[in-house]
């Protein structure tokens, strides 16, 4: 019989990218830093013509099918896990920006600013034109995900849901057979630009302290979360929380909620939610319900624009995240498929220029969020039964009376 071989996860690989990076810059000669810049630099441009593709793919889609559902509790489900989301992301930043600068003393910033200019330069680069600009792809996504579900089944879109069904798979295996897979070359070329610049040893003396932040508000979160859920449905949190720790490890080891969901219904049914109730809301939430992702990308993007000396506040911050709220529905369950969506909107914290997709601070953002995504998938899977408790409670208590 013989055995499957195990394959190096996603975070080990980036890693060990990570280090590789960091070797080659800091021992290796110029020639060989250039030339993984050149090839981190050629799958850069390929990335940022993928990224209105996937975002024209996924977030139609996920319009598409989600306004198919059980009509009031379909938007007072999409409602409350909005406005978890946006909770999640004010709660983020006002913990980062209270925390984070204790972390970066002037004398680190003054390092990381003397080591500017001092970038490796590609041998070469191939410009690749975009079909669409991030903005256009997620214009025509609503107004072909909003006709789908209201013109599909009764008059016409069948067909073109169909195709843009097929399109969506398709973009699904590039995501998984190409940029996953790639992102670890990306991510070394950062870091060897890094390294030969001087920023590398500055920068990695504080990401530690950002990691640790992010995971206690994950947890912190998770337990506001079972809190209020508890006390809308009459339940014990803390019993709650036990039954949801299978949901939570599942997804620390599969970085998913799409590959989490099985699990996850099994801890909602553990958790007394009705069967119909959970079939409905656990498939649905683990498409729209962000707040784990939220959390390390608001904290993410606080740490480089501190690091950077970019201004960050809360009137940024704040329709950054209403912006991700939406943006990110349905966004891949593939590991990172939630920061891939939330490149093309960086520029609203960073600027235009410095908001670059392809550019270094977006590649650093990249590399900060994937090294915490399974943190942040087993806060969003975990979330979800919290909402699961509280819409079962208002379909029983409220809904299920005016329809009586």
């Amino acid at each position: 019989m013989e055995t499957k071989k195990k394959k190096l996860g996603l975070v080990p690989r980036l890693v060990i990218a990570i280090i590789l990076g960091i070797l080659i810059g800091q021992f290796l000669p110029e020639v060989v830093c250039r030339l993984v810049v050149t090839a981190s630099g050629m799958f850069s441009n390929f990335l940022k013509f993928i990224i209105p593709l996937m975002i024209l793919a996924y977030v139609t889609m996920g319009i598409a099918d989600l306004s198919q559902g059980a009509g009031k509790l379909l938007l007072i489900t999409v409602g409350i896990a909005y406005v978890s989301t946006l909770i999640a992301g004010a709660f983020s930043y006002t913990v980062s920006s209270t925390l984070f600068p204790s972390f970066m003393d002037e004398g680190a910033l003054e390092q990381i600013a003397a080591t500017s200019g001092k970038s490796v330069e590609a041998f070469f680069s191939i410009p690749i034109v975009p079909v669409l600009d991030t903005l256009s792809a997620v214009l025509l996504a609503f107004v072909l995900g909003l006709c789908f579900s209201t013109l599909r089944g009764r008059t016409i879109g069948d067909t073109l849901y169909e195709s843009m069904k097929d399109f969506s798979g398709m973009i699904d295996k590039v995501l998984n057979s190409v940029i996953i897979p790639l992102l670890p070359l990306y991510i070394c070329g950062t870091f060897v630009d890094m390294t030969r610049s001087g920023k590398t040893f500055v920068i990695l003396g504080i990401l530690w302290k950002v990691f640790l932040v992010v995971i206690i508000m994950h947890l912190v979160i998770i337990l506001f979360q079972f809190i209020v859920a508890g006390s809308v449905g009459k339940k014990n949190p803390a019993r709650l929380l036990k039954n949801q720790l299978r949901g939570y490890i599942t997804a620390l080891g599969t970085q998913s909620s799409a590959a989490t969901i099985p699990v996850n219904l099994e801890c909602a049914a553990a958790d007394g939610i009705s069967e119909q109730i959970r079939n409905f809301v656990v498939p649905l939430c683990a498409n729209i319900h962000m707040s784990g992702s939220i959390i390390t990308i608001t904290a993410c993007a606080t740490a480089v624009c501190l690091m950077n000396q970019l201004p960050i506040n809360l009137s940024t911050v704040v329709p950054f995240v209403a912006t991700l709220g939406v943006a990110m529905v349905a966004s891949p369950g593939a590991p990172g498929g939630s920061i891939m969506t939330a490149l093309p909107f960086l520029w609203m914290i960073f600027g235009r220029e410095l908001g670059d997709p392809n550019g270094p601070i977006c590649a650093i953002m990249v590399a900060l969020y994937i090294t915490q995504d399974s943190f942040g998938t087993a806060c969003n899977v975990s979330g979800d039964n919290a909402i699961g408790v509280i819409i079962d409670t208002i379909y029983h208590r409220f809904i299920m009376k005016e329809t009586a």
